[in-house]
């Protein structure tokens, strides 16, 4: 069973690492990361097509990602 939540566990933190470098940047520079927050909050611009495929991925693989990380730490 150790093993093979050792096995998810690494299979998911490579999808995860796939899946942050697909996506593209926002913007670039200091500037960029400054002012790309708020417009990212305050914007009324939505991710579509793949962009929004692959940001529901990163979110569901990193939640998947720290169940299982507590789930070998605590549970096996």
């Amino acid at each position: 069973m150790y093993g093979v939540a050792i096995t998810l566990l690494v299979i998911d933190a490579i999808v995860l690492i796939v899946l942050v470098l697909l996506q593209s940047g926002k913007s670039a520079g200091l500037s960029g990361a400054i002012s790309g927050g708020a417009e990212q909050l305050f914007g009324k611009q939505k991710a579509r097509g793949i962009d929004a495929v692959l940001r529901r991925g990163t979110v569901i693989s990193g939640v998947i990602l720290f169940i299982l990380t507590f789930l070998v730490a605590y549970v096996l």
